[in-house]
């Protein structure tokens, strides 16, 4: 296991410097930031990137993520276009060293939660998700920023896209995500570079719009898409646990073989289809970390781990679910955990 943390550049206030110092920290999962999504990655960029994360002493060896242009999911006559230059940002990747590139096939909105910082007892604030909250939103007009809600499209840019999904249900989604991985899966097995999928966050369908990735069944689904080791999966526990039918130690051991990235987080259930992000460890929410963190060692898993959301903490102040100090806790938790396990299981 290779323990990572996410960062956002060089407007991040986390610094380089800061995740160094979190005891087991190897390695960055970071992305160009500032090209338009479907355009190919410059060299100079991704290896300015790459430098600069190896001159603090850490790795690069993991993208997340390289978004997928909404034509591609749509399947319009636009998708080969966006599909090309998607293979080409594989390429050139794989050249800088990078191993594993997460990537999701939400249409629209990426992950959604309805508020950014919920107050808790002991002073602390997170991310949370009501369903009740959500559904009685209209994504046309609504005045919310909310994490997953794409600011780059105007109210006409976004009406006339959700117009265009729908003519697309989950079957259709389904073919245009085969349709696209025919197309990369091959490049990434040339390459040497493993595409991991991430979750629908959350795992159900939003405002008419299908989802797909979503549980067991469907993981299953998408591995038999394109069969092979290069098409793989990013194990998010919070994605993934906000369904309560996902029984997430189950579908490890089904899948572990093919998980090359694992986001572990805790969430605490407020509903039936609502949540609250929570501390890492088991006692802090619903999920078990312990029989999680088993399931992985049990079945051999040896990819990259990072711990996913934070609370805010401590009064820091930043970009939300993405602190220093609840994550580098996290990880701190989630290290100790993988060697309690694996030392546990030496016989």
């Amino acid at each position: 296991m290779k323990m990572t943390f996410r960062w956002y550049g060089d407007n991040d206030p986390v610094t380089l410097q800061k995740i160094r110092q979190i005891p087991m920290m190897t390695g960055i999962v970071s992305a160009i930031y500032d090209v338009p999504v479907g355009e190919v990655w410059s060299n100079q960029s991704i290896f300015d990137l790459k430098n600069k994360i190896n001159e603090a002493g850490l790795e690069f060896e993991v993208v997340e993520s390289v978004p997928v242009h909404e034509d591609i999911k749509l399947g319009n006559a636009n998708a080969v276009k966006w599909t090309e230059n998607y293979c080409e940002n594989i390429r050139r990747l794989s050249k800088a060293g990078v191993k594993v590139i997460c990537y999701n096939f939400m249409p629209v909105f990426d992950w959604l939660r309805s508020e950014l910082g919920r107050e808790h007892t002991d002073g602390s604030n997170s991310l949370a998700y009501d369903d009740e909250t959500v559904l009685s939103m209209n994504p046309l007009t609504s005045e919310l920023s909310l994490p997953g809600w794409d600011e780059s499209y105007t109210k006409e840019q976004l009406r006339d896209l959700l117009s265009q999904y729908e003519k697309i249900d989950e079957e259709q989604l389904w073919k245009n995500l085969q349709t696209f991985l025919e197309k990369i899966i091959p490049v990434a097995e040339e390459y040497g570079v493993k595409m991991a999928i991430h979750p629908d966050d959350p795992p159900w369908g939003l405002f008419g719009l299908p989802r797909i990735i979503t549980g067991q069944e469907n993981l299953d689904r998408f591995l038999k898409l394109v069969d092979s080791p290069a098409n793989g999966l990013t194990f998010c526990t919070g994605s993934l646990g906000a369904g309560q039918n996902n029984d997430l130690p189950r579908m490890i051991r089904q899948f572990g073989s093919r998980i090359y990235f694992a986001h572990l987080r805790n969430i605490r259930w407020t509903g039936e289809r609502s949540f609250e992000e929570v501390g890492h460890p088991t006692s802090c929410g619903s999920l078990d970390m312990y029989a999680i963190v088993k399931a992985l060692v049990d079945s051999g898993f040896d990819g990259y781990v990072r711990p996913d959301h934070g609370r805010m903490i401590w009064g820091e102040t930043g970009r939300y679910g993405y602190g220093l100090y609840d994550r580098a806790l996290g990880a701190t938790y989630l290290t100790g955990l993988f060697e309690a396990v694996e030392r546990s299981s030496i016989k």
